[in-house]
């Protein structure tokens, strides 16, 4: 790419660059000795891990993200699942547009869900934030299901379900020795981003949640506008090696080139 194209090697080494060396300062300075963010850091400690860990704003914080993210990413593969499978297995008309339907959240600003969810749900029927939010990240994690499961669908080869069928096995049967172990990587993938794209989410979950429950982006978003020490720099770190380290042992047990490579079928 660099010899043929050398403006797009140049955009995509700037554009890594813009992506990365933020995180890079954050990282550098949350092992700072001093007390205030800053960099280069002073010194070096690991003093302000150990005040993360032991920051109960924080870890309440990180519980109630936990959960409300596994359940988010649980019913939006309950849902997707079969959706998906409607699509790319069904006899639907206007397949892409009953598709693009349902990966529609995707495009429609998150601020814009969540005040809906306010007005219709919390005010109107009355119902807590944590359902309102779980029903919002529901709503939002659902296209991610349909479309990773469905570039599953579209790397495996159909004629082996018609095979199955053949030999006289019943359509659950069928599912359950066949599908579903085509659908296993898919539908791991599409778990795993949606459970990472749940926890990190900040517009839905700071205009649905209340005192009484919050998730760890909004808690750092508060602290920060508090504080001014490293210790939200110390948190992120920590996520963000939580993060590279579930990413790579995914990698290496389903593979994502595989999975993702098939979504633009």
């Amino acid at each position: 790419m660099s010899t043929r194209h050398p403006v797009m090697a140049a955009l995509a080494v700037l554009a890594y660059v813009i992506m990365i060396v933020p995180i890079l300062f954050v990282v550098a300075t949350s092992f700072t000795a001093g007390g205030t963010l800053r960099f280069p850091p002073d010194g070096f400690s690991l003093r302000w891990f150990g005040a993360a860990l032991e920051y109960e704003p924080f870890m309440g914080a990180l519980v109630s993200s936990l959960q409300l993210a596994a359940l988010a990413t649980v019913l939006a593969l309950l849902l997707g699942v079969p959706v998906a499978l409607a699509i790319h297995r069904g006899r639907i008309p206007g397949r892409n547009l009953v598709e693009g339907l349902f990966l529609s959240p995707l495009i429609v600003p998150e601020l814009v869900v969540g005040l809906a969810l306010y007005q219709q749900l919390m005010i109107g029927l009355g119902l807590a934030n944590f359902q309102t939010l779980l029903i919002g990240h529901t709503v939002l994690m659902f296209p991610y299901a349909v479309r990773v499961t469905g570039a599953s669908l579209a790397l495996a080869d159909p004629a082996l379900e018609e095979a199955a069928r053949g030999l006289g096995a019943s359509p659950l049967r069928t599912f359950l020795t066949i599908t579903l172990p085509l659908l296993r990587p898919g539908i791991f993938s599409a778990g795993l981003l949606s459970f990472i794209t749940s926890f990190n989410n900040v517009p839905l979950s700071l205009l649905l949640q209340t005192r009484h429950f919050r998730t760890l982006p909004v808690t750092m978003l508060d602290y920060v506008q508090q504080s001014y020490d490293p210790m939200v720099a110390a948190t992120s770190t920590l996520l963000l090696a939580g993060t590279v380290v579930v990413a790579l042992v995914a990698e290496r047990t389903v593979g994502f080139a595989k999975i993702f490579g098939g979504i633009n079928r």
